[in-house]
């Protein structure tokens, strides 16, 4: 069913509220994504993006959406044909680095909740303008990091925003510490080398530990 702006806003702040850190997943081999999401479920980051840059990131999502306890979106998504595939793989909410008219148009049309990307007052603001107050704040760490987001907060206290791109454990809690800030989106959480050697347990820690970040 289509979905507003307004409802699509708050499905968002439902889902960036569930831990501090949403995973930010690129994922190689698609029998990896249900003991992946497994792990990270259980470590206390129940919401999970997949971004769509790689031919197994369809069928990752698939695989996702039937662990207990786990929220997957799709991240990258930069055309309405992104946006029904990934809708008819099973996310519930879409993640983009930007917005166009388009995008936004065909993610209320699927009903697909979309966070989308902003790295600007000016780009928040058309945002806001059309209903959105749940944004991502992108490229994060290239766009003035925590300082600019906090600065953004001042005029724009309505905006609440999930930063991603170079998030690490190093600086998440001066992201997280901003009133603006729900959440913050971070690669760290699922290591390229951990996921082929299948160190679930080891990745479940990251998880567990990245969960405790706005304790």
């Amino acid at each position: 069913m289509p979905i507003t702006a307004a409802e699509a806003s708050r499905r968002n702040r439902e889902v960036c509220a569930l831990a501090p850190i949403v995973p930010v997943l690129v994922v190689e081999d698609a029998t990896t994504a249900r003991p992946l999401a497994e792990a990270l479920v259980a470590g206390g980051l129940p919401a999970l993006e997949v971004t769509l840059r790689t031919p197994a990131a369809l069928d990752a999502i698939k695989a996702m959406a039937e662990v207990p306890g786990g929220r997957v979106g799709a991240g990258t998504l930069v055309t309405p044909d992104d946006v029904r595939a990934a809708k008819e793989a099973g996310a519930t909410f879409g993640v983009s680095p930007g917005a166009t008219d388009e995008l936004i148009d065909a993610c209320e049309a699927e009903g697909l909740p979309l966070l989308a990307g902003a790295a600007t007052a000016s780009e928040a603001m058309r945002m806001l303008a059309r209903g959105y107050d749940m944004l991502k704040f992108f490229p994060a760490e290239a766009s003035g990091g925590a300082p600019a987001l906090k600065a953004l907060g001042g005029p724009l206290p309505q905006i609440s925003f999930c930063p991603t791109g170079g998030v690490s454990p190093s600086n998440a809690r001066d992201y997280l510490g901003l009133s603006n800030v729900i959440c913050a989106g971070g690669s760290w959480v699922a290591p390229a080398d951990k996921v082929r050697a299948g160190d679930w347990a080891g990745i479940e820690a990251l998880a567990r530990e990245a969960a405790k970040l706005k304790e």
